[in-house]
């Protein structure tokens, strides 16, 4: 008998938990599993990449103007579904942090239930700690079975500060599709590389994490001091133009080229000399796993068990301009050879088996 699986998620937008929610799946032994995936919104770019053999629901909530309207539907519906679900799954996981009905829908899935937890939370609500406790308790966070951090300094960061979760908290790196992205790194792109050293960045284009402003200002200094490099920014999001405006004003439009999203990053990985990251927090940083596979540097603010790649993988700084530039100074001073070559499938091999545990009970 296969056992039944059942995921939530909010949607298959461009992003690092659909990126990994994309690799999860496509990593089960279907001969194995029948796999249901519910979805707030049925929609995004990754949609057509979610394999064949799951089946897909879409659990749309009302968003009426009405309020009394809203509450009534919504809480009919939900009553309705979780009735539905009831104990039907072998394994129940919530995926997206933050989905509410899909915590809802999880726990009703199954008594073996998962909640995702892909970011620091500890350090996004680092001015108000009780802030992060709330959030934590909208998606029910103590009555999931486990819940599974993605780096150990997220689940020693959160646990250190909400009480209750070290006894079922357990880290599991995401998958990486190592083969699609080999394969993928080699596609035809719109940019052709100069001889100037090449950074690439790729992420969402948010101040509050990833802090691109670092980036601009490090390059700013580095620009006036005569050092010729270019920078590619891949990626989008709610401070884009605030980051165009910055470098148009420090008149780094040379230096700094913004190619927008792109569903195929990895010829920009390829052509590059190193990857650059200057975010606050990360949960693990899908880039991590993607500069090492690609055999690339990286440079990164210390986020997300950073320790255990510096000075193999890539230079680490502190979260501030000033190291940022210092540490894009020094790789452009020394360049950097990388100390080890990434075993990608003995890393999914083993989080496979991490995986197949939880299904296990």
């Amino acid at each position: 008998m296969k056992k039944k699986l059942l995921f939530t998620s909010y949607s298959m937008g461009l992003g690092g938990i659909e990126t990994a929610l994309i690799n999860l799946l496509k990593r089960l032994d279907y001969k194995k599993y029948d796999v249901t995936l519910i979805l707030q919104k049925k929609e995004g770019d990754f949609l057509s990449e979610i394999p064949k053999n799951v089946e897909v629901l879409e659990y749309k909530i009302s968003d009426s103007k009405f309020l009394l309207f809203r509450k009534i539907y919504n809480r009919c519906k939900l009553i309705s579904w979780q009735r539905k679900l009831k104990n039907k799954f072998d394994f129940a996981c919530s995926f997206s942090t933050y989905d509410i009905p899909g915590a809802y829908l999880a726990l009703a899935g199954s008594e073996n239930n998962t909640l995702w937890m892909h970011g620091n939370y500890y350090i996004l609500y680092k001015e108000n700690e009780k802030d992060m406790q709330d959030f934590l308790d909208t998606v029910f966070v103590k009555k999931f079975k486990r819940i599974v951090f993605v780096s150990e300094e997220n689940k020693r960061d959160v646990c250190n500060h909400y009480t209750g979760l070290e006894e079922k908290a357990l880290v599991c790196n995401n998958f990486i599709n190592g083969d699609d992205i080999l394969k993928k790194m080699n596609e035809s792109c719109d940019y052709k590389r100069d001889k100037d050293i090449l950074f690439v960045n790729v992420g969402r284009h948010d101040e509050y994490q990833k802090r691109l402003s670092r980036i601009i200002k490090a390059s700013e200094k580095l620009v006036k001091e005569d050092y010729k490099f270019k920078i590619l920014f891949i990626g989008d999001g709610p401070d884009n133009e605030m980051y165009k405006d910055m470098v148009k004003e420090s008149k780094l439009e040379d230096t700094i080229i913004f190619l927008g999203r792109k569903n195929n990053p990895f010829p920009y990985y390829k052509m590059s000399d190193a990857v650059i990251l200057s975010s606050e927090y990360e949960g693990y940083p899908v880039v991590f796993l993607e500069a090492m596979l690609v055999g690339k540097p990286l440079l990164s603010t210390k986020v997300s068990d950073w320790e255990d790649l510096d000075n193999v993988y890539g230079m680490f700084c502190d979260r501030d301009e000033k190291s940022v530039y210092e540490m894009m100074k020094n790789y452009l001073d020394n360049g950097f050879k990388l100390k080890e070559k990434f075993d990608y499938k003995k890393y999914n091999d083993d989080i496979e088996k991490k995986i197949e545990k939880m299904i296990d009970n």
